[in-house]
């Protein structure tokens, strides 16, 4: 019951929401209160409510047989949709200059997926769970390294929440050991990788 439950309130559609928010109250850079308001709000539709409202519609349409995406046949379609979806809301954030650093967290994410999606076609369903949680740490990693910031309880407490997470996902039998450390790898090194390209091509 208790992995159920972690596996759920930390599932990883609340993780870009949840990295905006922090986002915001520690970055040190002034924010406008009405580009605090617009980006959150384009974040919470495109990251949280678009995805549900999908997700219903692909139930629906039969395409999907639960929210859970248990099987690799169930993955792909979504997958391939939420890693646009990401670099899409990555792309209207760079229209508000200010938070050019979300930005990249958010193309950095919809690369991940895609690569996620890549491995489906090896037979491999890498945790999205773990991957969600590894693109705040390596996203809070790449603003410490910019800001010159200490956020170490921060990344040290995503890290506890990683733990946390990976074993419930391995009590519930949901992934494999290395479907999980695929996961949090791919979610930390994208939000190291895509920035550094970034700012050197």
């Amino acid at each position: 019951m208790f992995h159920r439950f972690i596996s759920s309130f930390l599932h990883p559609i609340i993780f870009p929401l949840l990295g905006s928010v922090i986002y915001l109250l520690t970055i040190p850079r002034f924010i406008n209160d009405r580009y605090k308001l617009t980006l959150l709000l384009i974040v919470f539709i495109g990251s949280y409510v678009l995805p549900i409202l999908l997700l219903y519609l692909f139930k629906k349409l039969q395409m999907i047989q639960s929210f859970h995406l248990k099987t690799i046949a169930e993955r792909k379609f979504p997958l391939l949709f939420f890693s646009f979806l990401a670099i899409l809301i990555g792309k209207m954030l760079f229209k508000i200059i200010i938070v050019n650093d979300l930005a990249i967290y958010f193309v950095s994410g919809g690369v991940a997926l895609l690569l996620t999606y890549v491995f489906l076609w090896f037979r491999v369903k890498v945790s999205i769970h773990t991957l969600g949680i590894g693109g705040l740490i390596g996203f809070f990693i790449q603003l410490s390294i910019v800001y010159h910031q200490n956020f170490l309880i921060l990344i040290a407490v995503l890290f506890l929440l990683f733990g946390l997470i990976a074993n419930a996902r391995l009590r519930l039998k949901a992934h494999t050991f290395r479907e999980i450390l695929l996961g949090v790898s791919f979610g930390i090194a994208m939000q190291l990788l895509v920035p550094y390209l970034y700012q050197n091509i």
